[in-house]
């Protein structure tokens, strides 16, 4: 659990601000460079981020397995380098900002390194097989020894409430770039004031109107216009973002890796004013019993779209 001095007056009112108007926070300052920069090279030293990285297509075929291949306790690179991560669990302005949503006893749900993984690195075959996916999470054909990192190659627009199913949204993402992210980079796509539709089940209703804004439909509970931010910044940028935010990326155009860190952060026991102040200005669930429909009973999607590719 991160150490917790106490909250700002003035950011803690900006952190709710900034969530209820737009499900988000972007933070002025960075966390340490020096710190992720000395993290992102032991990242680096464990592996070669190419086409080793993956099974061969008969390696795959012979055992196809598409769940179960994220990080899990046990097969978590960020295990190794606990005694690292000081910079971001205790940076006292990303401190301050989540407990101003989450309360003072806030939990690491979950916490890994996620790789976006370039085009040159991807094998042909493999290429072949997700064109098209909405979730090119890349794990099932990553090799066993290689699935303590999340891997991807573009994802579409989703909420974080994907990954559970009957939870309330009473936890946030922290998004650390561990270097400079440009536009080419695979950079976060969040679209502003989505999170005011509530819960909704992906793939999204997503219509694009201009180059920066897209009409989004959550059924029932209405629409709205949002507005598309293109998340690049430099070593240690940081953001977080509600659990119904839409966000996705683009695959990777660089030639090179994106390297990040990925938190999620959830109210503890006691109570947590500043998110309850935010959810009780959503106008959709904040529950779903079901929150996908683009995969087949055995993992594997069987749904061919993917509308962060328009973005």
């Amino acid at each position: 659990m991160m150490a917790k001095p106490m909250a700002g007056l003035g950011l803690a009112a900006d952190v709710i601000s900034d969530f209820i108007e737009t499900g988000a926070h972007l933070f002025h300052a960075p966390v340490s460079a020096d710190a992720a920069t000395d993290l992102l090279a032991d990242i680096r030293a464990t592996r070669a981020f190419d086409d080793s990285l993956f099974l061969s297509e008969a390696d795959f075929d012979a055992d196809p397995l598409y769940t179960g291949v994220n990080p899990k306790p046990g097969r978590n690179l960020l295990e190794r380098f606990e005694a690292k991560l000081g910079f971001v669990e205790q940076a006292p302005h990303i401190v301050a900002a989540v407990t101003a949503l989450l309360g003072a006893d806030y939990e690491i749900l979950n916490k890994k390194v996620v790789c976006g993984v370039p085009a040159s690195a991807i094998p042909p075959w493999l290429k072949t097989r997700i064109h098209g996916n909405p979730v090119n999470n890349l794990g099932a054909y990553v090799k066993p020894q290689n699935r303590d990192i999340t891997y991807f190659y573009g994802i579409d627009f989703h909420q974080d409430l994907i990954d559970y199913k009957d939870r309330e949204a009473d936890f946030l993402t922290l998004y650390i770039y561990l270097h400079p992210v440009t536009k080419a980079d695979a950079p976060l796509y969040l679209l502003e004031g989505s999170h005011r539709l509530g819960g909704s089940v992906f793939p999204h209703d997503l219509t694009k109107s201009t180059d920066s804004t897209w009409l989004y439909r959550n059924a029932e509970h209405g629409e709205t216009t949002t507005q598309q931010r293109i998340l690049t910044g430099g070593t240690g940028f940081a953001a977080m973002w509600h659990a119904c935010t839409l966000h996705g990326t683009q695959p990777d155009a660089a030639d090179h890796e994106r390297i990040s860190l990925r938190y999620l952060i959830a109210r503890g026991k006691g109570r947590a004013p500043g998110m309850e102040a935010v959810n009780a200005t959503l106008d959709g669930p904040l529950s779903l019993t079901a929150t996908r429909e683009d995969l087949g009973a055995d993992g594997a999607a069987v749904i061919r779209k993917n509308t962060v590719l328009k973005a």
